[in-house]
């Protein structure tokens, strides 16, 4: 869960918090640093004084992210300052949202903290209180640690309805990041196929969200080859959740489909060991479906959302799907696998048939999908491919969360490496491009509907240090995107 967000019209003096980060911009034409532009200039003014030596002589110039921890000076009640530097303009919400977010980070330990809003702009404190809930995470299911902050925003206006209004988006938005941090966090032993099904159903229960699953039997009686197949070599049966959100009137039917795999071993395709490290990520285009569908249902987004929950383990065993074997599909289409460790895809084309088949306005489907997303956009860009309108509108709603994303192609003289001589396609193509052609091969699923597919292979989880709000481990990447997407067609 994110840390809880409180609002309130507090000096800064007065604060009864541990830690207290103050913002520090830098002056884009003389290089200065400037205090954190609260506008409770009256009580602030002294705070701004007692720091000033402690900014000038750290050195410190208010650069992007840039965070160092003193001593409070005796006028606060806090025990320390956290100085966080937001760039030259304080006003970006993502470059406020990243240096909350690193600064508390840094009060690890720390279980009040507060933060001087740089100004009462709505957009601007809803980033603080998402930089703050986003950074103050922490996944504590295997070990004790130190409990996630509890985070006092202060403000001139907290009674404000704009300001409370952005800061309960943020709790519900944070909510369901860090909740599907959670789930990419869990071992691959403890969430099993069936259990991540059942996760879904209690997160459910209570909500305006209704929940159906399919067992293996079903599966198998509605010729879902691909997810069947994929999850054949594995104890723990797959199953396809669906997740219904239906408010009155709703201006747009979109349909959500996620990648499952809650172990990726490649299979009889087998994954060299370091490859194998970071799989129990594989089920992150899942779990961002599950819980973008829940938040929508708490937002009350007039849109109908249905999610689709493609969920399989794919390992070796004397029952697992060979290179070779042909599978048929959901809705007819076959598929001759030539590499097991290509399975993502194969579960996503099923209930890619069933969302088009619902004939909705969209389908958008994110999946951790190819090594091939890393090599063409780095660890933290989203490779976005499909209908141009639906592509497009999907990065514009990665822009406006915070989210990094790029529009890429789906070139035709690729498709033809999808080519096979005894079934309608085989599962993987050429070398070259293969993100593209994984895109490729998706959109054989979905006819004529309107088309999105997000390859967060790389986003989801981050191997490197923390940065910004961004933990080492799951991220929760995709969630934002998803949301604005909805949001932006419910106006």
């Amino acid at each position: 869960m994110s840390s809880p967000i409180v609002l309130r019209s507090t000096a800064p003096e007065a604060a009864d918090v541990e830690a207290l980060v103050v913002l520090l911009a830098r002056d884009s034409e003389s290089g200065s640093v400037k205090g954190s532009a609260h506008v409770l200039a009256a009580s602030t003014s002294t705070v701004a004084e007692e720091l000033a030596d402690a900014v000038a002589a750290l050195g410190l110039i208010g650069k992007a992210e840039e965070v160092a921890t003193i001593p409070a000076p005796p006028v606060l009640k806090a025990d320390v300052v956290v100085l966080a530097g937001v760039g030259a303009d304080p006003a970006d919400p993502e470059a406020v949202r990243r240096a909350v977010g690193a600064a508390v980070r840094a009060t690890k330990g720390r279980a009040r903290v507060g933060v001087l809003a740089p100004s009462d702009d709505p957009a601007v404190v809803g980033a603080v209180a998402e930089g703050a809930a986003l950074g103050g995470y922490a996944f504590t299911r295997y070990r004790s640690t130190d409990p996630e902050p509890e985070v006092t925003v202060l403000v001139a206006k907290a009674r404000a309805k704009a300001l409370r209004d952005v800061v309960e988006h943020a709790q519900v938005v944070t909510e369901a990041v860090t909740a599907v941090r959670d789930l990419v966090n869990t071992g691959p032993g403890d969430l099993t196929p069936e259990a991540f099904a059942e996760a879904a159903r209690q997160a459910a229960a209570g909500t305006k969200v209704k929940v159906a699953s399919l067992d293996l039997k079903a599966l198998r009686a509605g010729g879902y080859g691909g997810i069947v197949g994929v999850g054949q070599g594995s104890p723990h049966e797959p199953r396809l959740v669906t997740l219904s959100y239906t408010p009155s009137r709703p201006a747009a039917h979109v349909a959500l489909v996620g990648k499952g795999i809650t172990f990726d071993s490649g299979g009889l395709s087998l994954k060299p060991p370091t490859g194998m490290i970071t799989m129990k990520s594989d089920m992150a285009g899942a779990a961002a479906v599950l819980h973008t569908v829940l938040a929508a249902a708490r937002l009350g987004l007039p849109v109908q959302v249905t999610g689709f929950l493609a969920l399989a383990e794919n390992m070796p065993s004397g029952d697992a799907q060979r290179p070779g074997d042909v599978l048929t599909m959901r809705g007819g289409k076959t598929v001759e696998v030539l590499n097991t460790d290509a399975e993502g895809r194969l579960v996503m084309a099923d209930a890619l048939v069933d969302a088009a088949a619902l004939e909705p306005d969209a389908v958008l489907d994110i999946a951790t999908l190819t090594g091939a997303q890393l090599i063409a956009l780095g660890p933290r860009v989203t490779g976005v491919m499909g209908t141009p309108e639906v592509r497009d509108a999907v990065v514009a709603a990665a822009d406006a969360s915070g989210e990094q994303a790029w529009a890429m192609p789906l070139p035709e003289d690729l498709r033809q490496g999808l080519d096979s001589t005894i079934a309608d396609l085989t599962n993987v193509g050429d070398r070259f491009g293969g993100m593209l052609t994984a895109g490729l091969f998706l959109r054989e699923f979905v006819g004529a509907t309107p088309w999105a597919h997000l390859d967060i292979a790389g986003p989801s989880f981050n191997e490197g240090s923390p940065w910004g709000y961004t933990p080492k481990g799951g991220t929760g990447a995709g969630v934002r995107t998803l949301l604005g997407y909805l949001e932006s067609r419910a106006r």
